[in-house]
């Protein structure tokens, strides 16, 4: 019998960044995943700028850039009749617009899931404290009160191994086991459009190379469908959807068949074109009824399916193991009460429920549950949603407020307004250090940070007494000392006096707020500490 803290089932970028986030906090888990290696095809290809700060902590920033694509290969989104015919529209997408890049100190990157799963598997083998093992499936488990008993099976020796893990991640995709088996329903809209992904070889340079982009939609009266940038040269997706509405079935599609799709779709007769991989799915928008039982927890495509106009369903699924793996940790460490747990719920299913709407209104305003639509460009909010990647905030006991209102944009799908009151994502300010500018992103994500103003220094002080002896790892700073402000900019953004204070929890989202000073900042501190960790009542 293995024992093991945390198990983990399903080893795509959710189940890996699972893996890497916990052994980053000192937790040992294991990784089971069926299939005998990475995705062997693109499926998801955008990461967007709040999944990349996560990266960008956790070291990998470099590494999944150098995999990827860079900015100018996919800097448009174009509707076309065709690749070689007329141009409908092109478009910068909002997200690239500079008062959207200047929010943060990374970018968003186009890599390819069958690109990013070996970055994500490499590290999360290197942190040392994961145990990865592709090739191997969990073949049955039950659960008590204090933890699930499985049974794994190796599928290339056949040998089995018995597990005892005191938690479980279900990140094992829309068809989870784990889910079905929790009795877990996944209440809205099922179905609602179906789709072929189509993937080629075939070199069309010469009809992309003046106007790069991510996406090439296709409009013509018998064909819709999306050329998806793999590689910016010879290798593309090419994604039909509604098939239905054409009659079309996943028996037709032949390699001869796609190869005339394909050509249809480019406008080009005789276009030299490899069918690589033809694959047939469903677009749903449905969410868990609960993230959590028990034990066990849900993430990923096993707790929500988003409809992919936005690209929102792996970054939805990475940003749910950033939330949990912390509280987890903390909680296996002995730091946090196990009602800590229960946040993981209450703040990552409801922004699951705002996404997977957003989402499936872009495809909607898109026709694309339809065979010819006047609907043929989208709504403004399409690849504009700044707002909801980096504006929503979190409401639960692992959030502090501190009695200020929140801020309502116009728009808050479109519209980000940074904000430090407790709940919301920390801001992006740039800081110096020395020779070095560093971004207050930068200074996150490890363990529980404090960032206290230029005349603060009791409040770093009580962090750094507190840090350890039963509490979880802190670092403080004082914005103003050795961490020069040159801009005067973080005071304003972070809305507290030059005496005030903010703690941010690892995921990078504040948890607490003093707006001044206090008479006891470390009896303060440590009072927060209990409250928001789950160790008292709020």
């Amino acid at each position: 019998m293995l024992e093991i803290p945390v198990l983990i089932i399903g080893g795509g970028p959710v189940g890996l960044t699972a893996s890497l986030l916990l052994s980053r906090a000192g937790v040992r888990s294991l990784l089971v995943e069926r299939h005998d290696g990475t995705s062997r095809v693109p499926k998801a290809r955008g990461i967007n700028a709040r999944t990349m700060e996560m990266y960008r902590q956790l070291g990998l920033e470099e590494d999944i850039h150098a995999a990827g694509l860079s900015a100018g290969s996919t800097g448009l989104i174009v509707w076309t009749e065709s690749l070689a015919g007329r141009e409908i529209e092109r478009r910068v997408p909002g997200r690239a617009l500079p008062k959207n890049l200047a929010v943060t100190p990374t970018t968003n990157c186009l890599c390819a899931q069958d690109d990013l799963e070996p970055v994500l598997r490499r590290h999360a083998e290197a942190a040392g404290l994961g145990d990865v093992r592709f090739a191997t499936e969990m073949t049955a488990f039950r659960r008590d009160a204090n933890g699930i008993s499985a049974t794994i099976r190796d599928l290339a020796t056949g040998a089995e191994t018995g597990i005892r893990a005191r938690w479980l991640i279900a990140a094992d995709g829309a068809q989870s086991r784990v889910r079905r088996a929790m009795g877990v329903r996944m209440p809205g809209e099922e179905k609602v459009y179906d789709s072929v992904n189509i993937l080629v070889r075939a070199d069309l340079t010469e009809w992309v190379k003046d106007r790069p982009a991510a996406l090439y939609f296709v409009e013509q009266p018998s064909l819709r469908g999306t050329f998806l940038t793999i590689n910016a040269r010879d290798r593309w997706g090419f994604l039909i959807h509604s098939l239905a509405h054409y009659g079309y079935r996943p028996a037709d599609f032949t390699p001869e068949f796609c190869t005339a799709l394909v050509r249809q779709a480019a406008g080009l007769p005789d276009l030299p074109v490899e069918v690589l991989g033809v694959s047939y799915w469903e677009a749903s928008a449905i969410v868990a009824e609960r993230y959590r039982d028990g034990r066990m927890f849900l993430a990923g495509d096993a707790a929500h399916e988003i409809p992919p106009t936005g690209g929102f369903g792996m970054n939805t699924g990475v940003q749910d193991v950033l939330n949990l793996c912390w509280k987890l940790a903390a909680v296996e460490r002995g730091e946090a009460g196990e009602a800590l747990l229960d946040s993981y719920d209450a703040e990552r299913r409801p922004l699951a429920e705002l996404t997977t709407r957003t989402s499936l209104a872009n495809a909607l305003s898109m026709g694309r549950t339809a065979k010819q639509s006047s609907a043929v460009l989208p709504r403004r909010e399409f690849l504009n949603e700044q707002g909801l990647i980096f504006g929503v905030p979190y409401e639960s006991a692992a959030v502090l407020a501190d009695g200020t209102p929140p801020l309502m944009p116009e728009d808050p799908i479109t519209e980000y307004l940074p904000s430090a009151r407790p709940g919301s994502r920390a801001p992006h300010v740039w800081l110096q250090q020395g020779d070095t500018r560093l971004s207050t992103i930068d200074l996150l994500g490890k363990r529980f940070v404090l960032l206290a103003g230029r005349e603060g220094a009791g409040w770093a002080a009580a962090a750094r007494a507190l840090a350890g002896s039963g509490n979880p790892p802190m670092s403080a700073h004082v914005i103003g000392g050795r961490l020069a402000d040159p801009e005067n900019a973080w005071h304003a953004a972070y809305e507290v006096s030059p005496r005030g204070a903010v703690l941010v929890r690892p995921d990078g989202y504040v948890a607490w707020r003093s707006r001044d000073g206090a008479a006891d900042p470390e009896g303060v501190l440590r009072d927060a500490l209990d409250r928001l960790l789950g160790r008292q009542a709020a």
